[in-house]
């Protein structure tokens, strides 16, 4: 067994004599489109990025709110 082999490498075998480079190139060109890299997947977005930080909540107007406006939320 070879070294390429035993990683798993890919591996293209012509057993057709008669192929020529054009139908060779097809094959290639056909199965290199089929796999690849797996998708990328999105990472989870931070709560620093969420859509609710960059708004603010509705103001409650009424008795002592400019108090309660500087405590945290």
């Amino acid at each position: 067994m070879s070294d390429l082999s035993a990683i798993g490498a890919p591996r293209l075998e012509i057993i057709n004599p008669d192929a020529t480079d054009e139908e060779i190139a097809a094959i290639v060109a056909v199965l290199s489109s089929l796999g690849g890299d797996p998708p990328v997947t999105e990472r989870p977005r931070s709560t620093w990025a969420a859509y609710g930080r960059r708004t603010r909540p509705a103001l409650r107007p009424g008795p002592g709110a400019w108090r309660t406006s500087g405590l945290p939320r």
